[in-house]
């Protein structure tokens, strides 16, 4: 048998530490991520797709979206894309 995966856009994530107006690290935000979109959702971006939310931290985190330490960090709204 097939596991189905849900599919989420990577900016649902940014929405989500936004709205919660949260500072995770890394062990937390995974936890928050699983914790809304659950734990086979696979979350895809305009240059990537398939990623688990390990993967997602790590793409995001790349690309300058978090302010603050590994340890305490949120999302940096002035790094909002505007598409």
């Amino acid at each position: 048998m097939e596991i189905q995966h849900q599919e989420a856009h990577v900016h649902q994530v940014l929405e989500m530490m936004e709205a919660d107006n949260g500072v995770y690290s890394r062990e937390t935000l995974c936890a928050a991520i699983h914790a809304k979109f659950g734990e086979a959702t696979r979350f895809r971006s305009c240059s990537a797709n398939g990623m688990d939310a390990n993967a997602v931290i790590d793409f995001l985190d790349a690309r300058g979206k978090f302010t603050g330490t590994p340890e305490a960090f949120s999302f940096d709204t002035t790094r909002r894309c505007s598409h």
